[in-house]
Formats: C-alpha cells, structure tokens, sequence
C-alpha cells in the first residue's frame, strides 16, 4: 500500500501563496499597475482609487494596449512578454518581467480588463474572480490599457483584516504613487481619491516633477548633484545641511529609474553629511543612478525594490564623492580639487631632503630610579585602591535606595516647593537651568522641558467647550505640502481648531493660517506649524499615541521656549510655578527628566573631605 503524501496544489492554491508575496497591500497593487502602464509607453495614467484601495483601484493609461490573445495571458503566472531566456534577466530595461503581479493580483481579488490596441477596432473585456476566470467579450475601449481592481482580498478574510485603517493605507499608496512618478517626469500622472483630485502631475522636468509633489518651499533646499563616468552616471538633487529635518522623508534613491532600497548606498549618502549635520537629522535626497544592466541584480525580490551590485564598493565611493563634491560648490563643506598637485608647491629641484634622525637616552626607566618623583608611588597607589575598591558600588546602593523613595520625596519636594518657592531667589544657569532652593535643599529645573511640560498639560486638557484662543494673523500665511502631510492636515483640522489654530484649505495641497494660539504671536507660524507635522509623524513612528496627545505633545515640542533663552526673575518664577501645578512635573511627555533636587547633607558631606 503506498503512502504518498505529495501532491501539487492547485492553481487558485498556488496563486493566493505567490500573492502573499506581491500584495502585500493596496499600494503593492498600484506599484505594479502603474509600473506595467510605464511599460506599456503610456504618456498618461491616471490612478483612481476608493477607500484607500480596498473597494477600488482603477489604472487607466494610454499606452500600446494589448491584442485579444495577449489580453487573456497576461493572467497566466509567469507568462511575460519581458524575457525569453534566462540572460535576459542581465539586460532588463523594464519594470516587471517576472509575470507574476496580475496573477497574484487576480487571485485576491474581483478584476476587470479593458485593453485595446491603436489598430484594432474593438477592445477586450475581461472579467476574473479570485483565479477564476468569468467572462472574455469585446468592447468600446479607447486605445491603452484599463485595470479595475475591486474588493482587494475578498477571498482571504484573515489577510483583508490585517489591513491598517484608511489613512495609513493611503499615505502608502502616494508613497509608492511618488515612487513611480519621480523618476519619469515625460509622464502626465493624475491620482483621485474617494472623487478628489489629490495629485495632477504635468510632464516636465525632475525640478518641475519635485516642485509638484513637495511644494516650493523644496526649491531653496537642493543643490544638484551630476556625474558622468564609463561605469555609472549620477545625477538628481541632495539638500543642505541646514534643511535636515528628524524624521527620514523625501530620500529616494533610484537605478535605472527603479527605486530601491539599499542600506549601504544610504551610508554613503550619510557620510557625506558627516559633520555638517546634527546627530538623529536627515538630509533630503532625489538620486538617479544610471549602469549597464549587466552590473546589478534586481531579481533577489518579489517587489524588486532590492538589489545587488557587481561592484558595490565603486558605486558606493563614486556616490560618496560625488555629494561631497556638490555640497563643498555649495559653500557647505570642504572640497579637494583633485587637478591641482597638493604637493606641488611644496617641492623644489634645488633641495636636498634626508631621512629625519630621533635622539633618545636608551637607558632612561623613569620606574627604575629610586631618586624619581615617581618612586614608591605605584605601590602606594595599589594599597590605597585595594582599600577602596568597594567604595565604587556604594552611589549604585544609594541610587537603588533613592529611586525606591523617588515619588514620596518628590512628592514632597513639590508640596513645599508651592509654599515656598516664590518666597526664594531664582537665577538662571548657563541660560539652560533655573535654580531654586526650599527647605534648605537645591532645586534645579531645566527650562525648556518644564515649559514643555506645562504647555503639554494645559493643551492636553482642552475641551471643545473651553478651546483655545485664537490670535487671528495680521497677514494669513499660505503653506503649499507635500500630498502626505495636506491629508494629515485634512485629518487633524477639527484637533488645531480646538488648540487655538485657524486652518483652512487653498486649494490642491495648500492651507492658509489665518490664526494661531495667542503664545505664539511672536514665533514664526509657518516654521512651527512644519516643526509639529514632523514632531507627529516621529512620534507615530516611534510610539502608538492617540491622536489628540499626540498633537499636544508636538505643540509643545516645538512652542516651548529654548535653551539659550534669557529669562528675566519673572518669566523664571512663572515656569517654576507652572510646573509645580502639573499633573506630572517630574518628567517631559517623552519621559525624560525635568528637575533633580541636591540635599543639603550631601553638599555638607562634600565639604567635610
């Protein structure tokens, strides 16, 4: 009796696993449509999508279209129209080859096709279910390429379920919308969402291409950067140091057109910014790399979104270079020029050079003689610190006994500072700590975290029946952003109304600020508005805060007052007394400390040695 137990799985089978690799969301559904309507020589697509993809995504471009036959294959795994033979996977211009993508996409999905070709009088309507194929009939088509994609993983609950909510998905469909667009700037791209025109994208050039996608304010930014060498060209635009930002947005890095992600081209990037900015920036980068084919390998990954190079290490030193060299013609850092001999002018025909001498006493031992400064002075040191050596664990004993009584000392330290505290000086410390005293005891606050924290609260506590009051702007400030942060906008307008700002939308990815919170009449309001967008979208990345906190943390992040700042013995008494009436004085939103207290016994044990 046999016992097999190997069998092939069916095709539907089959194809649900491959799909688990190519969608992986709605926006993998969009890389590839938009990536086969390049292919297919579209001078125009457009994306239309609904619900953030998962009721509809709809490509519709102008390209070659296809023949009756080519339309029913293209569903087939692995047929393509790309390669032939295996070399050919060493001479690719084209985005996908695998042939993999309208087959993993049919089999989680409800599918129609409109295809027609320039010549043909009729097009080709396609109708697939889950692998299942329904229906092949002639249609009205316009010449180019039609894809609807409906109810995106219809069929794998599980997988529909793991989706995030719309708002995520959608910020990952413009990612890879951008993705796509940026390094073909001959292609008109139009992007609608739930009916809205949320991107419209002329043909033009890369500046004009970023310009539409990231606003004018990008402009300023971006110096260019070029270099063209029998194995690669660069070209594209890097940012100035002076326009890093905290969090890693706008950094693209493309081969062949493609892009992709590779850590060790991104260390390259970084090190040429090595020292000109500060640590935990982020310089901005659009980057286009351009080689033979036959030097990279872009089939290690479903997404093809990896790669690897025959010669990494001459791309990554050419790349780091060639930045370099961009931002020193930027005035920004040191640059060599490498056509000048840097030893020219140091050498002379008429001199003769000898080989340096050193003189030395070879018998000196400064340990052997008895007569030295230093005699005896080694064993000394080693008795006094077998002695002492224990001594070194006693601060972590107290630090473990002192963090047990943290809350009821400071607890304490706090109640007696709001009785005494304004009774008592207060000055401040290297314009970054204000000093205080109670009870006999030191207390040192740091400036900006307290105000951070008392700004914090008071926004956190705000109530649609008690908002805050908005200092209307004398001269509204008009904001063009990028597609991402205009929906973050949309989405957080009701929360900035009810924090003091007065926000109204102008236009495709534009808002003008017609009003801001009192406190911030003397703050640049077009600065701080871009400073809390990052603040909110580091600490979306960093931690999952609820909304409302998360907007108050950001605002006070970036509203409270800064080291360096002079303050007066007024403005020190009002942070003292705004911080000792939190609800948390002891430590700024993020966790880190706000004050410490030095007891009077241990600046009298000090003084005892």
């Amino acid at each position: 009796m046999s016992n097999n137990i190997i069998a092939l799985l069916p095709d539907h089978v089959a194809n649900q696993i491959a799909a688990g690799e190519v969608v992986q969301r709605p926006s993998s559904v969009v890389k590839e449509l938009l990536e086969n309507a390049i292919d297919a020589k579209a001078t125009q697509i457009k994306l239309i999508v609904k619900d953030a993809g998962k009721s509809l995504i709809q490509v519709i471009d102008n390209g070659n279209g296809m023949s009756p036959f080519d339309s029913r294959m293209c569903f087939e795994r692995h047929a393509t129209s790309k390669i032939t033979k295996a070399d050919d996977l060493w001479a690719l211009t084209t985005k996908g080859f695998r042939g993999e993508a309208l087959a993993s996409i049919a089999a989680v999905a409800q599918v129609e096709l409109k295809s027609k070709q320039e010549n043909d009088i009729v097009g080709q309507h396609i109708v697939i279910e889950g692998s299942k194929f329904i229906s092949q009939s002639e249609c009205q088509a316009a010449t180019g390429t039609t894809f609807i994609i409906k109810n995106l993983f219809f069929n794998i609950t599980a997988r529909r379920n793991f989706l995030k909510n719309d708002q995520i998905e959608q910020k990952h469909i413009i990612d890879e919308f951008e993705r796509v667009a940026l390094p073909h700037c001959d292609i008109h791209f139009i992007l609608i969402s739930n009916g809205n025109e949320i991107l419209n994208l002329p043909a033009g050039n890369l500046m004009q291409r970023i310009k539409q996608l990231y606003g004018n304010y990008m402009l300023k930014d971006l110096v260019p950067v070029a270099e063209d060498t029998s194995f690669l060209k660069i070209g594209g635009y890097v940012s100035l140091p002076g326009a890093a930002v905290k969090t890693r947005k706008e950094q693209f890095i493309f081969i062949n057109n493609r892009f992709i992600k590779n850590p060790f081209l991104n260390h390259a990037v970084y090190e040429a910014y090595k020292e000109l900015i500060s640590y935990q920036s982020h310089p901005k980068f659009f980057l286009f790399l351009e080689l033979d084919p036959k030097h990279l390998d872009i089939n290690i990954h479903p997404t093809k979104t990896e790669i690897k190079f025959t010669d990494e290490r001459s791309v990554y030193m050419l790349l780091l270079s060639v930045i370099k060299r961009a931002l020193g013609k930027a005035n920004v850092a040191p640059s060599l020029d490498f056509e000048t001999s840097i030893t020219s002018s140091l050498v002379t025909t008429d001199r003769v050079y000898a080989q340096p001498k050193v003189s030395y006493n070879p018998d000196y031992n400064p340990f052997k003689n008895s007569g030295s400064s230093f005699a005896g002075m080694d064993s000394e040191l080693q008795k006094v610190n077998k002695q002492n050596w224990e001594t070194l664990f006693t601060g972590f004993k107290q630090t473990f006994e002192r963090e047990n009584t943290t809350s009821d000392n400071a607890q304490h330290a706090i109640e007696v500072l709001k009785k005494e505290a304004v009774n008592h000086s207060v000055f401040q410390l290297n314009y970054k700590y204000i000093i205080t005293s109670f009870d006999k005891n030191v207390v040192i606050i740091d400036q900006q975290r307290a105000h951070e924290r008392a700004i914090y609260e008071l926004y956190l506590r705000t109530i649609p029946e008690n908002k805050i009051s908005s200092q209307q702007l004398l001269f509204p400030e008009q904001i063009e952003l990028s597609a991402n942060d205009f929906n973050l906008i949309k989405e957080l307008k009701s929360e900035f109304n009810l924090l003091g700002f007065d926000i109204e939308e102008f236009g495709k990815n534009s808002i003008v600020i017609n009003g801001a919170p009192a406190d911030m009449q003397d703050m640049n309001v077009v600065e701080t508005l871009e400073g809390i967008l990052e603040t909110f979208k580091l600490n979306t990345i960093d931690a999952k805060i609820e909304k409302h906190d998360n907007l108050c943390r950001a605002i006070a992040k970036n509203t409270c007052i800064k080291y360096g700042k002079i303050l007066d013995e007024k403005e020190m008494r009002l942070i003292v007394s705004q911080i000792l009436y939190c609800q948390n004085p002891l430590y700024t939103p993020g966790g880190k400390p706000v004050m410490m207290e030095v007891e009077l016994n241990e600046i009298e044990k000090f003084f005892k040695r």
